[in-house]
Parts: C-alpha cells; structure tokens; sequence
C-alpha cells in the first residue's frame, strides 16, 4: 500500500510540473515577434545576457512580478490631445504588414476600439516626443491561449520602444514579456493586472532618446503606472524593443508616431489621449 501511494504522488507532482520549452527557429531582425512565440510559457534559457543585468533576455529563471491590487482611474486634462474618444479613428492610419499605410481596419464599436487581427498597427498621424500618455485597454472574457499567446498587443512609443499589453493576470509567460514590462528589457515591479473583461490603464511617462551626430547621447526613459501603481520609475530603455535579442539603438528623429501592436489577437483600447511635455524653461 505505501508503495501504491508513493508512486500516486509522484505521478501527481510530475503533472504539476511545466512542461518542456519547445525549441524554436531564430527570429528574423526587427520587432514584430512571430505568432510563433505563443506557447512559449517559461521563457528561454539560450538568449544573449541583458547589458547591466544577471538575467538573459526573456529569462525562464527570473522572478515574476508579485500582484497587487489596483485601484479606479480618470480623464484627459485640458492641454491633452485626444486620440481615441470612443468615437473613430480619425487620429489614426494603419500600417499593414506589407509596411503600406491604408484605413484603419480596426473594429470601433462601444466606445472602444478592437484589434481586427492580421490588419496591422494602428499608428498616429502626429508624431510626438516626450511626452505623458494614457490608454485603457482589454483582454476580452474568455480568450484563449497561453503565454505570449494569450492577450498580446503593445504601446509602442515612437513606433519602437513597447510597453507590453499581455493577458497577466492568471496567465504565466517569461518576466520580461508580462502585462507592463518594457518588453525585453525590464519586467514591471510589480503585476497590477486586472482579469480578463475587467480595463487596465497606462499611465506612461516617456523621455524620447537624444542623438548627436547619429550616435546615442542619452537613452529613453519611461515611467509607468500600471492601474494606478507604479511599475517603473523612470527605468532606461536599453534599445528598440526585439524578440531574443539584446536591444539596440539606432538614430532617427526626435519626434515619431504612436502605435498599438497588432498580434493576431483581439484586444481592446478606449480612451487614449497624450500630452507633449516640454522642460521649465520652455514654459
């Protein structure tokens, strides 16, 4: 009988156990991350070493971000410029996979706006600095899939540099991929995630990186408040947001669109608005 009892339970523990990580092909320059990477629940132990750090990009080992509990949130101030009231998309074109900008394609109904999948990301017509932004978005009840698979999208400042929108609430994937990381670089501090159906809010400030001569002077830094708690604190961007790889800068122009990732899942925004800041001595 005890021997009975003894295989029971490690027939039991064995089940609990995450399985394997599949083996995956190398991913192509650039940052849109393949459909691909869905399944890829605990992260990678065979990526280069974060600059600064003793973890690995998108490392298995390192420590999830402890939840808490958030609290409501607000409007936008009068100097901020609206992008997305509920209303449609005129703030906005669409960049298609082919790099073609069209209409956008994505669905406006309810006062939000959901990612059509396959159509591509939403980008601004404006194209901003630093600056303070707020957006509000949804995984919607009852979406399926796993890890990077499950609820992905992304707030991309200047096109490049992403805060991650990811279903984390009750769903694992590596720490740097989670709900509020700056994708790649750093998990958040902390996971505020609200459960699918409920809406998140960023509040996000950004400082735009600076170059002279094509070479970076000083990087981007971003400051965010996922639900209300502050999950980075004015935290340096180490590059342009990559999949596997280490981030790296490359020169461009001190001002670029806002956009919302498209990938190929349907993910809600509502209320966007920004606010361009500038210093003391501009005022």
């Amino acid at each position: 009988m005890k021997i009975l009892i003894l295989i029971a339970a490690a027939t039991a523990l064995a089940a609990q156990q995450p399985p394997e990580q599949s083996k995956r092909p190398a991913r192509p320059a650039g940052n849109t991350i393949p459909e691909s990477a869905g399944d890829d629940v605990r992260g990678y132990n065979d990526t280069p070493q974060i600059p600064g750090q003793k973890w690995k990009v998108h490392d298995m080992d390192r420590p999830r971000a402890r939840k808490v509990v958030p609290g409501p949130s607000g409007a936008p101030p009068s100097d901020a410029i609206v992008l997305f009231d509920g209303k449609d998309l005129s703030q906005w074109v669409q960049r298609g996979r082919d790099g073609q900008t069209q209409e956008p394609k994505w669905k406006v109904e309810n006062g939000y706006v959901e990612i059509v999948p396959r159509t591509g990301r939403l980008v601004t017509k404006e194209k901003f600095g630093d600056c303070q932004l707020h957006v509000e978005w949804m995984v919607p009840k009852g979406t399926t899939g796993q890890g990077q698979g499950r609820g992905n999208s992304g707030v991309e400042l200047m096109t490049r540099y992403e805060i991650q929108v990811l279903e984390s609430h009750d769903n694992l994937t590596y720490a740097d991929g989670a709900a509020g990381a700056m994708y790649g670089d750093w998990p958040p501090m902390v996971n505020p995630a609200r459960p699918e159906g409920e809406w998140n809010a960023y509040d996000i400030v950004f400082e735009a990186p600076r170059f002279e001569d094509s070479k970076l002077a000083k990087p981007a830094y971003f400051t965010v408040l996922f639900n209300g708690v502050l999950v980075h604190n004015h935290q340096a961007q180490l590059g342009t947001t990559i999949w596997r790889q280490v981030a790296k800068y490359s020169s461009h122009a001190a001002e670029e669109p806002l956009s919302l990732q498209d990938h190929s899942q349907p993910v809600r925004y509502r209320n966007i608005w920004i606010r361009r800041l500038k210093g003391y001595d501009a005022q």
